[in-house]
């Protein structure tokens, strides 16, 4: 039977120039592989180690990268190794197949959003009457499922973050804040939901994952086995859970380490 990995990849498999955490000397610096240009501009990377074992990884298991990017920042990730069949994007409300949505999939979350909590455009209205100006760089609606704000992140009150999830939480939104964005998500649209989905269409009777935020969480628990890394909001929290591994390597490494152990467990 085949093996599922469902992994994050926003700082779990690649990092930005400012999550790399290049703590040692410059010498020992690993090298780098660009997967992801922007408006001509580098973007994300990984090690070149990385980028072999993660080649490695889709030759022997099915790999899923599983994102609340947009589809569009999404497809703009050029990954090493095979083109990955299935890939979830937009916390679990797009499920691409060959590249393309599953219609039928994407029905299904809209139907269960619109049933179980508070309308998008109520949150809208919301972020932008409470949000300040002072700390607000954008504010941005992603997939017309969920929002987030761009956000100064050392002027951001930490109180203001607790006050919106308490909102969310009676509304049936959930709140989290991974660098400098702060997401307002519908509870039903899950990364676990997806990935679900995908292990039963491939038959997958072991599925593995890792995860850095708050977003991962439930992506973590739907795993027979997990992983974290030793940033990010997960870490910041202490969160564990039994059948999940909290690493101690941060930054670019802890994505080399994560892709180890997935080829370990494979």
């Amino acid at each position: 039977m085949p093996v599922l990995v469902a992994s994050d990849l926003d700082r779990t498999l690649i990092y930005s120039a400012a999550a790399l955490a290049l703590t040692m000397p410059d010498a020992r610096a690993p090298r780098l592989l660009c997967v992801e240009v922007h408006e001509a501009r580098p973007l994300s990377f990984m090690t070149e180690t990385s980028a072999q074992l993660l080649t490695d990884l889709g030759d022997r298991a099915v790999f899923v990268p599983t994102t609340t990017r947009t589809r569009k920042q999404y497809q703009r990730i050029n990954l090493p190794g095979p083109e990955p069949k299935y890939a979830i994007c937009a916390n679990g409300g797009h499920l691409l197949v060959d590249g393309v949505t599953d219609q039928d999939w994407h029905a299904s979350v809209q139907a269960r959003l619109a049933d179980e909590c508070a309308p998008l455009a109520e949150v809208e209205e919301y972020l932008a009457k409470m949000a300040d100006p002072f700390w607000l760089r954008k504010q941005r609606v992603a997939e017309d499922l969920f929002a987030y704000l761009v956000v100064e992140r050392e002027l951001l009150p930490e109180e203001w973050v607790k006050e919106l999830a308490v909102w969310a939480e009676n509304r049936g939104w959930t709140v989290s804040l991974q660098g400098r964005k702060v997401y307002a998500v519908p509870k039903p649209l899950t990364k676990s939901a997806a990935v679900r989905e995908v292990a039963r269409r491939t038959g997958a009777e072991l599925t593995l994952a890792a995860g850095d935020s708050l977003l991962d969480a439930d992506l973590l628990l739907v795993a027979d086995r997990g992983w974290r890394p030793g940033h990010g909001e997960l870490a910041d929290a202490d969160w564990t859970a039994p059948a999940v591994t909290a690493l101690p390597e941060r930054g670019v490494l802890a994505g080399e380490r994560i892709l180890r152990e997935f080829l370990k467990s494979s």
